[in-house]
This record gives structure tokens, sequence and C-alpha cells, in this order.
């Protein structure tokens, strides 16, 4: 790649097998199940069968709408974020003459500035859609909590497909708006590429354990352990 040394080269690859190995990890690794994203989930699960045992389902749906407005929320920053990075594209020669004057060694060629803003643009877009989905799909749960039957329904069998229908969705609308978080995070990652590929690389290192603490050894993981797994 023109611009790119063999150790811009080399960081990139690893951001991206980072990001993709801490996908694996918590979403489908061995020690996926430990993770605070899927302990969450089983919490998801109780809520909707508590929800079929209610008949009054405001409380439901007000936790639907608190969630709604939070992934409404990282979805317009997302935007914002798109065109800020995007207009960055505007100022080039200004960036470039100014990383020139600093004593880094960093100063990056044109095209290599607009190719790396390029790629945290697509970073942010990704996030978008993950946020954008993720509100769907938690509309679409509202519909479903609407949907479940009163607790005295004779159907039982139609009472528990419901129950795994809204369980699911809500599970599905979780899943994208933490791979939408993942995607923000990340992108600080990316941002230190602009320092230089070694900047990146501990940038990339600094995040991802950051993000795999978070999941299994933080404060809010071990809310979930056994005394025994506390100490």
């Amino acid at each position: 790649m023109i611009g790119f040394s063999n150790l811009d080269l080399m960081a990139l690859a690893f951001f991206v097998v980072a990001w993709i190995g801490y996908h694996y990890a918590v979403e489908r690794g061995p020690h996926a199940a430990k993770s605070l994203n899927m302990r969450m989930n089983l919490r998801r699960a109780r809520w909707v069968q508590e929800a079929l045992n209610r008949d009054n389902r405001i409380l439901d749906a007000q936790v639907m709408n608190g969630l709604q407005n939070g992934t409404a929320f990282f979805a317009s920053t997302s935007i914002i974020a798109i065109g800020g990075t995007l207009a960055l594209l505007q100022s080039a020669e200004r960036v470039v003459a100014i990383f020139s004057d600093l004593p880094l060694n960093v100063a990056p060629t044109r095209t290599v500035w607009e190719v790396k803003v390029i790629g945290l643009a697509m970073i942010f877009g990704y996030a978008f859609f993950k946020f954008a989905w993720a509100y769907r799909l938690f509309n679409y749960c509202v519909i479903l909590i609407g949907a479940l039957p009163p607790p005295d329904s004779p159907d039982r069998q139609e009472a528990q497909r419901a129950v795994h229908e809204t369980i699911e969705m809500n599970v599905a609308g979780g899943r994208h708006f933490n791979r939408g978080q993942r995607a923000f995070f990340l992108a600080l990652a990316y941002m230190g590429w602009f320092l230089g590929p070694v900047t990146f690389l501990i940038f990339t290192a600094a995040v991802l354990v950051a993000m795999y603490r978070r999941q299994f050894a933080s404060d809010a993981a071990r809310v979930f352990g056994y005394p025994e797994e506390r100490r």
C-alpha cells in the first residue's frame, strides 16, 4: 500500500484480528457464557418470564422505552461522528502541515491521512447500522411484550412460544447494541494510528484489555458470581 510502512500494515492487521478475536471470545468462545453480556441475557429471559405473570405491563414498556432511548442516543452520536470524521477530509493539507511541524516523526502524506480518515468513518458507519438495527429490534420487542397472553391464558404452550419469541428478540437487540458500542471503543484504538503505528498497537492492546476485563473481571461481572467466585 502506497504510503504505508510494513509496521503500519502489521498494526492494522493486529487491530482487525483483535476485533474479530474479541468478538469470538465474548460471543462464541469457550468462556463466553461467563461474560457480562451473556449473563445479562439470562436476566433478559427472566424479565420476560416475569412479564408473562403480570396483568399490568406498563413497567415493562417503560423499561423498553429506556432501552430504545439509549440506543437512539448512540445512533445519533454515530451520525455526528461520521459527519465530523468526513469533515476532516477537507482539512487534509492543513493537518499534514501541522504534523510536519511536530517533532514526532509521524507526518503523513495526504493520501495516507485520507485513507485513515475514511477507515475511521467506516467504523462509525458500522456502529450506526448496529445501533439503528438494535433500536428497531427493541421496537419489535415492545410489540411482542404487548402481544404476550394474559397470565391466566389456558394455552400454556402458546404462552411459552410468545415468551421465547420475546426473549430472542430482546437478546438480539442487546447483541447488536453491544456490537455498536464495541465499535465505538475500538474507534478510540484506531485513532492511535493517526499518531503512528506503534501508538496504534499500544492503543489497540489497551482498549482490548479494558474491554475484556469489563466482560470477565470487572465489578459488574462479579455481581453475578457466586460468593466463592468473588474471593
